[in-house]
């Protein structure tokens, strides 16, 4: 294969990288490894050559990518471009806007719920704790 000629497969791990899903080939292949990727509806290996057509399923946090391997690039490029490598199922993405809308809702009812206790609360969570003993 020359330069110019675009490549027909690549490794699973090497793909989920390029396609900008993990940040590192390390974490694409745990990711594999763990179970929470699947070729075609099958659990399989970091090494295995998917090609243009492969169904994957990818589960990273709370959210589900159902997509189609659209393109095999020769080189990890921006996410503009990067996007342009699968294609994703209309009930996936249908799916992953109501639950990050749903979390936004769950975060603006809660303000304040996730900050850690400044210097002053600190203090006084520590007094309270020693008052109760």
């Amino acid at each position: 294969m020359t330069q110019t000629e675009p490549a027909d497969s690549m490794r699973l791990d090497k793909w989920l990288w390029a396609a900008r899903f993990f940040k590192t080939r390390k974490l694409a292949a745990e990711a594999v490894q763990g179970g929470k990727v699947h070729l075609n509806g099958q659990r399989t290996k970091a090494g295995k050559e998917i090609h243009p057509g492969s169904q994957l399923t990818i589960s990273k946090g709370p959210f589900e990518w159902d997509i189609t391997v659209a393109a095999i690039p020769k080189q990890r490029r921006p996410a503009s471009e990067a996007r342009h490598f699968y294609t994703e199922t209309e009930r996936s993405h249908a799916r992953r806007q109501e639950l990050t809308e749903r979390i936004r809702a769950e975060k603006a009812a809660h303000p304040g719920s996730d900050h850690r206790p400044n210097k002053r609360e600190r203090r006084l969570i520590h007094r309270f704790k020693q008052s109760v003993q």
